[in-house]
């Protein structure tokens, strides 16, 4: 899905790490939230309290899960997922422009 309807959005944008990592919070009418953001070039290690879904809209960088040892390439038109109460590593390698689904 390339637009969202009938939504909500928070004015106020997240930003962490220095500015390298900013998102806008979208809210739907039926209470669930996604992210949408971009990750500079650069390596990253973010917690999450429940479980996500990262769609990768365009760039390219390595995630390494918990539980995992190795790291993955995800490129633009990829996703992956993270578990509730997790941390997870990234190695943005370019601009990563990104939605994050709370799930």
């Amino acid at each position: 899905m390339s637009n969202f309807s009938n939504v909500e959005v928070v004015r106020a944008a997240n930003v962490y790490f220095e500015g390298k990592v900013t998102s806008r919070t979208v809210l739907f009418a039926d209470g669930t939230k996604k992210t949408l953001g971009i990750m500079l070039p650069g390596e990253y290690e973010f917690g999450t309290e429940v479980a996500e879904l990262m769609e990768i809209q365009a760039g390219e960088l390595d995630v390494k899960l918990p539980g995992n040892d190795a790291w993955v390439t995800i490129k633009g038109g990829e996703s992956f997922h993270v578990p509730a109460n997790a941390k997870f590593q990234l190695v943005v390698k370019t601009v990563a422009d990104y939605c994050c689904s709370y799930l």
